[in-house]
């Protein structure tokens, strides 16, 4: 598996995106996962100079639907893999039928773009609904692929490695993000998250990028270099 860092993370680093890359790949970072687009050239040329590759980019669903063909080309111009939903609202996952509408629209969403759509998910969509969860019946009525943050997943009070397990093979890229026991973020390692368990069961699921984010980082230079170390230990 790859390392990247979703930029989401930096967001309070007010840094030329050039210099902020540079930090990033002097960290031992792979790669990065852009939270929006921006200028896709620029970006693209900074991507090259600092060495770097992308693991996807998210992009609002406003955006998704308002002008697809834009955002289609936009991600062509990154050469980013994978478009990623970052979110749906809480009514979204209300009740059953509401899942089947949100199906529907993930499905939809997908057939506008020649690279795939996948859908990241936070906390609210693991309300009990049928015999499991609102996300079980995501996964079951989609054929669409996850970006999985098991931070979320676990602060939602579910198993991260079983539902890696059942998303084998349809889980290219994995949030790899730790959380205190009161579902806060927190630096990796110092949460409950299972974090080794969660990168081992990410890799036989087939993930191809493992994507560190800290929601509210103190520092954001220090969560950089906290991120990479982190990770390191757990791929090896």
């Amino acid at each position: 598996m790859q390392t990247a860092i979703q930029l989401w993370t930096l967001r309070e680093l007010r840094e030329p995106l050039s210099d902020v890359l540079d930090r990033i790949s002097a960290a031992g970072y792979d790669g990065v996962e852009f939270a929006g687009i921006g200028d896709p050239g620029a970006s693209r040329r900074a991507l090259d100079e600092a060495g770097l590759d992308i693991a996807g980019v998210h992009v609002q669903l406003d955006d998704l639907q308002s002008d697809p063909r834009t955002v289609g080309n936009q991600a062509r111009t990154l050469d980013a893999p994978y478009i990623v939903l970052p979110y749906l609202d809480d009514d979204h996952f209300a009740s059953e039928s509401a899942v089947e509408s949100t199906a529907t629209l993930l499905g939809m969403l997908a057939a506008d773009f020649d690279r795939p759509l996948l859908y990241h998910n936070h906390d609210h969509e693991f309300v009990p609904l049928g015999d499991g969860t609102a996300f079980d019946a995501l996964v079951d009525q989609t054929t669409i692929d996850f970006e999985f943050d098991a931070g979320w997943a676990h602060a939602a009070g579910q198993d991260p490695v079983a539902l890696l397990r059942r998303l084998d093979g349809r889980v290219p890229v994995v949030h790899l993000k730790d959380m205190t026991a009161d579902g806060e973020p927190t630096a990796l390692g110092d949460g409950v998250v299972p974090l080794q368990a969660v990168v081992d069961a990410a890799r036989e699921a087939g993930t191809e990028w493992l994507v560190f984010e800290h929601d509210n980082p103190t520092d954001p230079v220090d969560a950089i270099r906290a991120g990479i170390d982190g990770m390191r230990p757990l791929l090896e």
